[in-house]
This record gives structure tokens, sequence and C-alpha cells, in this order.
């Protein structure tokens, strides 16, 4: 047993992010600039009126330019000049701060792409502070944004976690970690020799729970893999405190082992300051205006006397969120939440919260409508959105991103469970509905069909936007994807475009999206996926400009996924391509202020893989109809619009008058197979 030196414990707090951000606060006492700003709101109109086209890039698959860092290659002044002709208003970087863990001086790299961060400075494998701060200054010169993340649910083990271990001052409280008492060790597994901790199997977590230790197991295990990850908590071994006591711990972890969950209702009040640390060093001295607020529906966990843990729906997770949210919006950004949790929480969540929040409501539900050419589940989740007062415009509309494609639906299994539905000509509960939605998704999505696509645990199936539109094709062989069927891809991708843009709120794509990446083959990347986490076949290399065509790797070592449409600078010069394409319909989208209008209708339709949004465009341009046939068949119906003045009818793309709206609302509408459409009636022109 060795006790900690006073100069390592010294090294120690000066790393760690609770001491950087006491010293920040030391900035802000006595000042008038967090006077100055609304906070007790969110708003969500003024956050997307900012930037309402974010492009996400995820820095460990960026090829960056030779010679050049990974930040250096996102302020490039030619991804800029493509990136704003095409008409993209914010970039995403995702997190770049240093994550993974911290031992004995030595770093050990990010065990979930930079999620498990573990200090406020710039990860090297990326580049420096001063790159990311470029960024900002390149993009404003492109009348654009930056946009970063917080991490308010949980760390990686870095100095924060090693001082906590090690019991010094404040710092257990950080976490939700418990110190166990020496005879119940006896009841913890042995640590397997190189780790540092071991996963509690379920027995053990209701034993510690019922010795009043822990609060037991949780209401669902995310990630869950059976022998590596079975519950939410883990043991340390024993460990040498600041006192020379040893000790083992036993602490909770929503995801992953090395990101421990932080407690945001301890007496120090550690995470708070922390996390808020975080956020003003992001607007402060790294020029984001935007923040990502990173699993935010996990800050509270409480006992209850049966059953599981509350930690969903829990009250301290709205109080927090909107503390962290108004502060941001106190600094002059505004924030986002990623809230996979029922539409209540979402909505509850959204009230004096972040100011937007991921379209986690329709994202499953638009894609099960390409895979079944039948909309009807979609036009529910659609309505559902009205149902509980969140206006679309409070959603990021969003393509493919890092992480899988979701089919837990956990608005149907907690909360909802034991509702009645009715879909497809039957009644349901709501856990039923959710289990046929997700069998169906997964059957088409993955196995057999496509088995170019992976399962992740339990929460859904890792893929790009492309390999999706290939399974909806059919498709089971990546390789035989011949030049006519890229374009039958790109059509289709340009239809998923025009459903997440051509309704009210913020539209996201990604790196992938632009460049039409396929996954990765399990070979490829077996090295990353041991724990099971099989998102890295979704996450190859890209290189956006073209600019190191012959580099096969990231920087961070990803291999460089096939891309179908290749660099946007290439594509931009080629009218038929897909990002000349979406530079069309972007613009059309940006002319006539989509994003700002208002939802007011979403027809029944005839025809099963009809779709049709009706929405009021603002400053009196008329009413918008975005029209889109999820199938493989032509569409011919006329749709009555309710409450809309009669007028010329312009196909907004076309920029053509294709008609008028009759006195009764009727509206003919033609689409071919994977078609979509952009409507405007225009009730204040004189007739003829």
């Amino acid at each position: 047993m060795t006790l900690p030196s006073n100069e390592s414990i010294e090294e120690l707090v000066a790393l760690s992010m609770l001491q950087q951000a006491r010293t920040f606060a030391e900035a802000y006492g006595g000042q008038s600039r967090l006077w100055q700003r609304p906070y007790a709101e969110a708003r969500p109109r003024v956050a997307s009126s900012i930037a309402s086209v974010w492009m996400t890039a995820y820095p460990p698959s960026v090829i960056p330019l030779p010679g050049e860092s990974v930040l250096k290659t996102l302020g490039d002044a030619h991804l800029w000049s493509a990136l704003s002709a095409i008409g993209v208003r914010g970039i995403h970087t995702g997190p770049m701060k240093r994550a993974g863990s911290m031992k004995d001086g030595v770093y050990s790299p990010t065990i979930d792409g930079n999620f498990d961060r573990i200090s406020f400075d710039i990860d090297p494998t990326f580049g420096t502070n001063e790159e990311f701060v470029a960024i900002s200054r390149m993009a404003a010169a492109h009348n654009a944004i930056v946009i970063d993340d917080v991490i308010p649910s949980h760390t990686g083990k870095g100095p924060d976690f090693r001082l906590a271990e090690m019991n010094h001052s404040t710092y257990p409280g950080l976490y939700h970690m418990v110190e166990i008492p020496e005879e119940e060790w006896q009841r913890l597994p042995d640590v397997p020799e190189g780790r540092e901790a071991v996963n509690l199997p379920a027995d053990t977590v209701d034993y510690l729970r019922d010795r009043g230790l822990i609060v037991g197991q949780l209401q669902r295990v995310i990630f869950f893999e059976p022998g590596v990850k079975e519950t939410d908590w883990s043991a340390t071994g024993p460990i040498t405190g600041v006192d020379g006591k040893e000790r083992r711990w036993v602490y909770l972890h929503y995801f992953k082992e090395g990101q421990p969950s932080l407690n945001w209702l301890d007496p120090s009040f550690a995470a708070q300051q922390m996390i808020i640390g975080d956020a003003l060093h992001s607007i402060d001295q790294m020029g984001a205006r935007g923040l990502r607020l990173d699993a935010n529906g996990f800050l509270g966990v409480e006992r209850r006397v049966e059953g599981p843990a509350w930690s969903e729906s829990h009250p301290l997770s709205v109080t927090g969120n909107a503390l962290l949210a108004g502060m941001i919006r106190k600094a002059g950004g505004f924030s986002f939440q990623e809230l996979n949790l029922t539409i209540d929480d979402i909505a509850a969540m959204s009230k004096g919260g972040a100011d937007l929040s991921y379209d986690f409501i329709t994202r499953p539900a638009y894609h099960h409508a390409l895979l079944t050419g039948n909309t009807e589940f979609l036009r529910m989740m659609l309505r559902m959105v009205h149902e509980f007062g969140i206006d679309p415009a409070s959603l990021i509309h969003a393509l493919q991103n890092h992480d899988e494609l979701t089919t837990e639906l956990v608005h149907f299994w907690t909360l909802h469970a034991d509702d009645i539905y009715t879909f497809a000509g039957q009644t349901w509960q709501g856990r039923t509905l959710r289990m046929h939605i997700r069998d169906v998704i997964r059957e088409r999505l993955s196995g057999p069909n496509a088995p170019y696509n992976l399962p992740f645990v339990t929460n859904g199936i890792a893929c790009t936007t492309a390999s999706v539109i290939a399974a909806a094709l059919d498709i089971a062989d990546l390789e035989s994807i011949d030049d006519e069927t890229t374009k039958l891809i790109q059509k289709i991708h340009l239809l998923l475009v025009m459903y997440n843009a051509f309704q009210p709120g913020v539209f996201a794509l990604s790196g992938w999206d632009l460049v039409g990446a396929l996954p990765l083959t399990p070979a490829q990347v077996q090295h990353l996926m041991a724990d099971g986490d099989t998102r890295w076949i979704e996450r190859g290399a890209y290189d956006l400009t073209g600019q190191n065509s012959g580099e096969e790797f990231s920087a961070d070592g990803m291999p460089r996924a096939r891309a179908l449409y290749g660099p946007i600078s290439e594509q931009l010069a080629q009218p038929d391509s897909f990002a000349s394409q979406l530079k069309r319909l972007l613009a059309v989208r940006e002319a006539y202020g989509i994003a700002a209008s208002r939802q007011v209708s979403i027809p029944d339709t005839t025809a099963p893989g009809l779709l049709i949004m009706v929405h009021e465009l603002p400053d009196l341009r008329g009413t918008q109809v975005t029209a889109l046939n999820f199938s493989s068949s032509a569409i011919s119906e006329v749709v009555i619009l309710q409450n809309v003045r009669p007028g010329p009818v312009v196909d907004m793309i076309a920029e053509s008058i294709e008609g008028d709206l009759t006195e009764d609302g009727a509206l003919t509408i033609n689409l071919e197979p994977y078609e979509g459409l952009s409507l405007r009636v225009v009730g204040t022109l004189p007739t003829l």
C-alpha cells in the first residue's frame, strides 16, 4: 500500500476539470454580462434562426489535409466555401476535448468517441485550442457558427475520477459512487487482471441495494450485453486513499464502464460547477455559439420502495437541465438536447431547459416509412408531436449521426406501455406496437436482408443513411451497387433530405451523408468492437474536399469508407450530383423561411406511401405543402387542405405554377416513386 504523495495530488487537482471550472467562475463574479440576456425560458425559434442547417462532423472520421490536423482541416477555406455554397450555416464539430482516462500520469485513448471527457483542452489527436478558435472565425466569415458539446451526465476516468477514488476533498461527491464496507468486499467480484473495474451481476446489485448501500438496478440497462454489461454498476479494486485507507468503490455508469455517472445532487454541488464551467469555457474561450447536451436525461436517480430505481423522467433531470441551459443562454449561447426518452420527457425538459431537441420522435418513424413504403406510423408520430405540445420548430430533424439508428421507441416502452393505439387497422398496447415496429425495422435493415448493417446491442442498428436506403431497395450486397443504383440511392437520399428539411426546425446532416458513405466491414474495425459496440462500422473515414485522396485512414486510424457521391467540391461542379441538388433544395428552404414556418396539419392519405405536411409560411407568404412518396410506386391523389385560402399552386423547386387550389381545398398530388414536391399556395395574388 503506497500513500499518494502531496505532489501527485496537487498535480491531479491542477489538471482536474472541477478545479479549472472553479477558476473560470472567478471571472464572472460581480460582472454585468450574465444579466443582459433572457434565460429563464427556452427560445427554440431564436436558436434555429441563428443557424437552421447544420453539418455534423465526427472528428475521429475526418481525413485531414496532408500534413495538417483535423481541426486545421475543419477550418479550411476550401471546405467552408463548399459548405457555404450548399447552405450550411453551422458546423457541429462533435466532442473534441481530451477524453479517455489518465492514471499515474499516463493517458489512455477514448473508449467512446471522446464522449468520456477528462479535460477542457482539445485532444492533441485532433489539434490545438487555437485551431478550434480558428474554425469559429472561419465559420463567422461564412455567416455560420460552431457548435460544441457538453456532457453533463458522465466523464471519463481522468484526474477528477482519480481524486474521487482516492477520497480527496469533495471529489467523491462528483460521482454516483459509494464506498463499500470492507466486510462486504467478499460479495464483490474480483477485478480481472488488466482491468480497473468489473461489472456487477444483478444479484450483487440487489444485495447492495438491500443493504442500503446503492439505489439498485435501474429502469433499463443501456448498452446491455451479456458478459460485458449486465447492470449499470461496476466495482473498483482496492484503492489507497489520501488518508492511507484502502477502499473499494461501486459506481454508476449509464453507459460504458469507463464513463462514471455524475451526481447532480451532492451537497458539494461539484457536478454543477464542473459542467457549467465546461459550457462557459466552450462559449467564452473556444468561440462556440451552440452546445449539445449529451445524454442529459440521466441526471437524477432515486431508490424506490419497490421495483427498479427511478432513473428516467426524474425531476432532477428537468431541474439540472434548466440550470445548465439557463446559464448557456446567459452567456449568449443556445443549447440542444440528445434526449431519447418519452415525448413527455422531451416536452417537460424543453420548458426552461435546452432550446432545441433532437427529433427522436419521428426519426425511427421516417425510416420505418422508407423500409415499408407506408407512412401510417410516421403520420402517427408527427401528430403526437403536437398532442404533447411540442413545436416542430424546436426539433432538430437529422439524417445520419455518429450513433446507431435507434429503435428503442422509449415512449411506448416505459410510460405508455399500457396505452392503447390504433395502427394498421388494429388496436395495440404501447409495448406490443413498439415490438412490432422494432421487429419490422430490424428484419428489413439487418440480418440476411442487409448483412452490412449490424444490430447495436438492444438499442438499434448501426448503419449509414446510404446503407438504410440500400436495405430498403433489397440490396443484399453493397459491392453490387453500380452507377445506376447509386443514382437511385441518391434520389431516395434527397427524399429523406426533403422530409427533414421541408418542415419547421433545424435540418442536420453529416459528413457521411455529404459523400454518400457506406458502412465499413466488421473486419476493418474488429479491434474497436470487442465490447459489443458495432457503431464503428458506420463511422468510416471521409475526405469532404478530396484534397487528400491518397490517404486511406483518418488521423484517428478509421479506415476510409466507400463514398458513393465523392468529395463535395467535385459534386458541386456536377449539376445532377447529390450536393448540387441538396444546394437547390436548401436554397428554396431558406428563401421561403420554411425553417420558421408553423406546421398546421398532417392530412390523412389514401396512398400508403404518401406523406403530406402542411405549413404556414412566415411573413404572409402563403401555405407550403411538403408532399413525399416513400414508396416504389407512382402516386396520384387528391388531398383536401382544410382552412387554406384558394389561390395559385406554385412548385417551389421548379419555380412554375402548377394550377390553382379550389374553393373546397382540393389539391392534386402527382409523384413518381421516391419523389418529393414542395408546393406553395399563394392566396394573395389576383385571379386572371
